[in-house]
């Protein structure tokens, strides 16, 4: 009796669908600049739209299927379009937002919750998950995120991990988790790889822990970055570890990833002894003053080969943490500072902090900015790809179809992945064309023709 009733000829449900846009509406409006950088209050303010919707559906309506729809269109659109993607002008900065969250969640910290209520917070995630438009650029910020916390070990539990992937697999099909399951086997194997080396090398090459990590190319989203020429100390082991993987694996190749790896050192020039945790480009530089206390900052790059201007930024993180002072000791140093080869870096040996181990090893602005352009980027290309692949699906299946028809399916094939633009599918329809997959009907031009 409900759904028929009608205020001004409108259906009861449309006006529900029209209550619950406009209640999410304002909610999302509340502290934008707050939602849009922090991901759990933006999970948070979605979530208590959705459980309020819910409440309504099921208590005054009791789960009645019309307006369990109009529920499902009014959180859609929320979720795609709310005061967050108008004010950073990027709808994909839901998908993103919510991907970080799930870092949050997953990374390993002193708050980190019990099973039950990680699950839980993974089940609500996949609540807005369902919901988003663009899952594409979600799987690429998500796909990065967990990469670094399976290289860093930072992950709270293995086992929350492949739960949070079999929900995605279950949504979205084995295809978009392959590459998320391809990691977790090459942490695995490089586990037993490590048991194997350190059985195997001797142990007289080196007097300290050496790990390493093999990640398949194509499966990790990373790239190799910045020369670097290690310290003795370091290359040594890796060369041991070089020859004992080409003797066990005749013919495949070894990218080292420096950018990626980490290392301790024992500081012991100060008057506490501490351990930091450094990147190896800050522990080739520190290793430097092994046997000198004085070096020109021209003579740490020769010794280091690491380009400009990502040797400076090391250079310089380790002169903001007092580490490394400049000669004339200058309060607040910048890139400036160093552009001068000539100028002297120096131990600073009335260094002291409260802590004994010292984590150093902090991400560097202007590389977190063009780690997410390359990812952007990335989204953009794969995108690309993946339309032409659907078109030429389609087409070799059909073999002729008309224009209309052939943006409509390569619409409805995607809607799983991101709803694409039909200037973006027409584009790739001329590409495919210059590529002879496929061509324009002589007669009419509307008809496409797959060529074989």
């Amino acid at each position: 009796m409900l759904t028929a009733y009608t205020q001004n000829g409108t259906p009861l449900f449309q006006l529900v669908e029209v209550h619950i846009r406009s209640h999410g509406a304002t909610a999302m409006a509340r502290n934008t600049d707050q939602l849009s950088n922090e991901p759990r209050s933006f999970v948070l303010a979605i979530l208590e739209v959705y459980d309020r919707s819910s409440k309504l559906i099921n208590g005054a309506f009791k789960g009645d299927h019309g307006f369990a729809t109009a529920m499902d269109k009014a959180f859609g659109h929320l979720v795609n379009n709310n005061a967050v993607t108008q004010f950073t002008r990027n709808s994909a900065k839901i998908s993103e937002l919510l991907a970080r969250y799930c870092d949050t969640v997953l990374k390993k910290s002193t708050k980190n919750p019990d099973e039950l209520e990680l699950e839980e917070s993974l089940n609500r995630v996949m609540i807005i998950f369902r919901y988003v438009e663009e899952k594409d650029v979600f799987q690429k910020f998500y796909s990065k995120m967990l990469a670094k916390r399976l290289v860093a070990g930072l992950s709270a539990s293995d086992d929350a991990e492949a739960t949070m992937i079999s929900k995605l697999k279950a949504v979205c099909g084995f295809e978009y988790t392959s590459k998320l399951q391809r990691m977790f086997q090459d942490i695995g194997l490089s586990r037993d790889l490590n048991d194997q080396f350190r059985t195997t090398s001797p142990t007289t090459v080196f007097d300290f822990e050496f790990i390493v990590q093999i990640l398949s190319t194509g499966a990790w989203p990373f790239s190799e970055r910045n020369n670097l020429t290690l310290p003795v100390t370091l290359e040594r082991p890796v060369n041991v570890f070089r020859d004992f993987y080409h003797n066990k694996y005749n013919g495949r190749k070894l990218t080292w990833l420096f950018n990626l790896s980490r290392c301790e050192l024992s500081a012991n020039c100060y008057k506490n002894k501490y351990i930091l945790q450094v990147s190896t480009y800050q522990a080739a530089i520190l290793m430097c003053f092994n046997t000198v206390d004085v070096r020109t900052v021209s003579q740490i790059r020769s010794e280091v080969e690491c380009e400009q201007p990502f040797f400076n930024q090391i250079l310089l993180s380790l002169l903001k943490v007092k580490v490394l002072v400049l000669q004339d000791e200058t309060e607040e140093v910048d890139e400036k500072d160093l552009e001068n080869g000539s100028v002297n870096v120096k131990l600073n040996f009335a260094f002291k902090s409260k802590k004994l181990r010292i984590n150093l090893n902090v991400p560097i602005r202007s590389e977190q900015k063009q780690e997410e352009d390359a990812t952007n980027r990335v989204i953009e290309e794969d995108r690309k790809l993946l339309i032409q692949a659907t078109i030429v699906r389609i087409m070799k299946m059909r073999k002729q179809l008309k224009h209309q028809q052939l943006v409509g399916e390569t619409m409805q094939l995607l809607a799983n992945r991101f709803k694409p633009g039909v200037a973006i599918i027409k584009k790739c329809i001329e590409i495919l064309i210059q590529k002879e997959y496929m061509k324009r009907d002589e007669e009419s031009k509307e008809l496409y023709i797959y060529v074989a």
